[in-house]
């Protein structure tokens, strides 16, 4: 039965990718999320830079992504227990400057610099965090003042030589909502993310050393069980915690990107690798099955052919396990770039890369909402031709955030007095942004589009859309053509306001 449900849904797969590749530009869609993973972790060159290079480098790198039609840019704030912002919590990340726990001089605040930097492109900034990791190496050791030192008794060394907060301790949860709450409450951020590191990946043969914490809160537990429940209290009370403060502000994960095989589990996919529920014990549909997640982003790191995940069967499985909340699909830039196509379902074997492929599956998903590049790098490198490919093609038009409807579906009010206007001796459109005192249907961004003048218009139109702006103000283009302009406005879960013709 399940392999007749797994061709059917090849076919079904098949035939509509054969569709999108036939009519050209419907394969662009008008909102898709379009992530990138933008690491510190493992990162030379911030450390080696004062903050004016810094800040132009990041500059160059938000503007290379804005090329590729990335709209979302996921920027690690927090590798280790550690800041790269200003905290009074957790001390300065060794990998901004070189050393755990001193400041950038001169004194700049990296995550309000890429927030202003994102949003003044039209792009989300969201933080990425890791929640239990302090140490990233056997020889690594927290900065001093860390809150290690004032209490010793919340972590655990495992096997592979880090040091972690015990996720069996209520102690550990409450301090790492506190940097959470404090976190939101500070920044203009759209979203927390999380990836796959929960419970450390293990070491063939040794346990986890949480014996002490099992013993005083998991007795009469099974202990994998116990610990799946230790990390999905974290996910409820840190989207608790995350609503309280600002309730636009998403909570979206990353895991890895098998959640059980089927050998294990009835409703596990059809592969023979590591099982995040298992062996990181993260019981990722649940989390969104619950409403503690707004949106999921699965690790998709293999080809498509490939033998123990093929990537092909995690996305027919993900998309299955949507339970109604945006999914998104991680795909690791190198490996898309390196593997040629394959003939099944619609594929060019003359093609030299998966990518074009991998977009159009993607895409013909029924809950399937955009993408998350990793790592940003990659892109920004153009690894193979990536971002001669996406900016030309695969992303060449920019794409609203699908609207996360289940948090607001309210549309904010039109934008008014839309006109020309000379601005610093440039023609610009400008108008009025909608007046409320609503934080949820402020209007935070503006989508600008162009039409021809006797053309209808039609929102929906991938090409029509020429910008994301986060001002009340677009720079118009020096062609003389005859054109209607069109501007809508954009509250922070995306949902969009009627659109106001410029007469």
């Amino acid at each position: 039965m399940r392999n007749l449900l797994f061709l059917a849904c090849w076919l079904l797969m098949a035939t509509a990718c054969a569709q999108s590749a036939a009519v050209g530009n419907q394969t662009d869609s008008p909102r898709e999320f379009r992530g990138a993973w933008m690491h510190i972790i493992g990162q030379k060159q911030y450390a080696a830079m004062g903050t004016e290079e810094c800040q132009a480098y990041l500059i160059n790198q938000l503007d290379l992504l804005h090329k590729a039609g990335c709209n979302a840019v996921i920027w690690q704030v927090r590798p280790q227990a550690d800041a790269a912002f200003v905290s009074k919590l957790e001390p300065w990340s060794k990998w901004l400057t070189g050393e755990a726990g001193k400041a950038p001089s001169p004194l700049w605040d990296p995550l309000q610099f890429m927030v202003e930097q994102a949003h003044h492109r039209g792009m989300e900034l969201h933080a990425w965090i890791n929640p239990y990791r302090v140490t990233s190496s056997e020889d690594d050791k927290p900065a001093p003042g860390h809150i290690y030192y004032e209490h010793p008794e919340w972590f655990l060394k495992y096997a592979d030589g880090k040091i972690y907060f015990d996720p069996g301790l209520p102690e550990c949860r409450d301090f790492i909502n506190t940097v959470v709450r404090d976190m939101v409450a500070r920044y203009d951020i759209d979203a927390v993310h999380m990836d796959d590191y929960f419970y450390p990946y293990p070491v063939t043969g040794v346990e986890f050393p949480d014996t002490t914490s099992y013993n005083q809160y998991g007795i009469g537990w099974d202990r994998g069980d116990w610990r799946r429940h230790n990390v999905d209290m974290l996910i409820e009370e840190l989207h608790n915690t995350i609503v309280s403060v600002k309730p636009w502000v998403r909570f979206g994960i990353s895991p890895f990107g098998i959640w059980r095989n089927l050998s294990s589990d009835p409703d596990g996919s059809e592969t023979d690798g590591l099982e995040c529920y298992d062996g990181l014990y993260a019981d990722c549909p649940k989390w969104t099955r619950e409403g503690w997640v707004d949106y999921m982003v699965p690790q998709l790191y293999w080809e498509l052919e490939h033998k123990r995940a093929s990537d092909l069967t995690l996305m027919l499985w993900w998309d299955r396990h949507a339970n109604g909340r945006h999914m998104y699909y991680g795909q690791a830039v190198n490996n898309v770039m390196r593997h040629r196509d394959i003939a099944d379902m619609g594929g060019d074997t003359l093609n030299p890369t998966q990518l074009d492929h991998k977009i159009r599956l993607q895409r013909a998903l029924p809950n399937v909402h955009g993408v998350t590049w990793w790592p940003a790098y990659s892109i920004t490198s153009n690894f193979n031709g990536v971002l001669d490919s996406l900016s030309s093609n695969q992303q060449r038009y920019p794409a609203l955030i699908p609207a996360y409807t289940w948090i607001d579906d309210v549309a904010p009010a039109a934008v008014t007095a839309l006109k020309e206007k000379k601005v610093n001796g440039k023609k610009c459109l400008v108008w009025d942004a909608p007046a409320t005192t609503d934080p949820m249907q402020t209007a935070v961004r503006f989508a600008v589009y162009c039409f021809d003048k006797k053309a209808t218009i039609d929102l929906n139109r991938p090409e029509a859309l020429k910008a994301i702006v986060d001002e009340p103000r677009y720079e118009l283009p020096r062609d003389k053509g005859k054109w209607k302009w069109v501007v809508t406005a954009l509250d922070r879960c995306w949902n969009q306001s009627a659109p106001t013709i410029k007469k």
